[in-house]
């Protein structure tokens, strides 16, 4: 079974001198993802937690929604060379009576590789990725958060990057109460594959929705991360770098509160700025206090207030 990190030899130059000393790689092997025996992606990630990484995906493919949905979660056997397991294939058995949607199992098939860095970029079309979300993302109730509270996530999220202080080589996706409490923190090769195994986890766990909650990732806001945000009933996603416009049209279209440029405390809100908690102008400053109602407005306007 391949292993989290590695080391191996490298020449470090520094400052005109060359020596030679050991550094700590992060560990990327494939991963095939089967449904029943049937093989439907593959991903590239850093080995363990596999299992629950392999739920997440199905989650977010609109495969699963709940724990007593899968019977069981095994490597396959007899997939290695010599016959023996290699643990480099993951086989997902749905529980008796669950019927499992031809359509999407096509769909992924079809559309089987899976790497690393950019998650959905096999697919064919928007179409093909724009899935029914089990659960609405409503902007009344559910977490309501103070940017001073966005602000510190970056820093917790860091703080628990264990293989990240080792390898600098990891994404990671970290998912807090509304509070800001942390609740779970993944790290993988992927920030997508990050992502699948803290949602995985929470399947197996009976959590979902985990709509009182706060998804940070240590890396940009893809379409991606937000589908599979909304299909986990998350209702805020956060990150330190850009989403694409993609994400943003999703997010809006969802209700789904969308933070990006999330550094220190500066940050954008592109959509969902209802769940947002926004503080009042000093006495004599432009506009007055926005309040709930304020907080409604543009997401423009409130990502220009939260990033001053």
């Amino acid at each position: 079974m391949g292993r989290i990190t590695e080391r191996r030899r490298v020449l470090r130059i520094k400052d005109g001198r060359a020596t030679e000393r050991a550094d700590t790689l992060v560990g990327e092997e494939p991963l095939e993802i089967r449904v029943a025996g049937r093989a439907v992606a593959v991903t590239m990630r850093t080995p363990g937690d596999d299992f629950a990484l392999a739920a997440g995906f199905l989650v977010s493919e609109g495969v699963l929604t709940r724990a007593d949905e899968v019977a069981r979660i095994a490597y396959c056997t007899g997939t290695a060379p010599d016959g023996s397991n290699n643990y480099n294939v993951v086989d997902v058995r749905p529980a008796a009576g669950v019927p499992l949607p031809d359509i999407t199992l096509e769909r992924l098939e079809r559309n089987v590789y899976t790497t690393s860095s950019c998650g959905l970029c096999g697919k064919a079309s928007l179409d093909a990725v724009r899935t029914t979300a089990p659960w609405p993302l409503p902007l009344t109730g559910g977490p309501r958060l103070t940017p001073a509270l966005l602000a510190a996530l970056p820093e917790r999220l860091r703080a628990a990057q264990r293989v990240f202080r080792s390898t600098g080589g990891l994404h990671a996706a970290a998912l807090f109460t509304g509070a800001g409490d942390l609740v779970d923190v993944r790290e993988d090769v992927g920030r997508h594959n990050a992502v699948d195994k803290v949602v995985g986890r929470a399947l197996t766990r009976g959590e979902l929705p985990l709509s009182d909650t706060v998804l940070m990732v240590s890396g940009r806001a893809s379409f991606e991360l937000v589908q599979k945000a909304v299909m986990a009933g998350i209702p805020v996603l956060a990150a330190v770098s850009a989403p694409s416009s993609l994400a943003v049209d999703l997010a809006a279209e969802s209700g789904l509160t969308l933070v990006g440029f999330l550094r220190g405390t500066s940050m954008n809100v592109y959509a969902g700025t209802e769940r947002l908690q926004l503080p009042a102008d000093p006495p004599g400053g432009e506009g007055g206090a926005p309040g709930p109602a304020a907080a409604t407005g543009a997401s423009g306007s409130a990502g220009q207030r939260l990033a001053r």
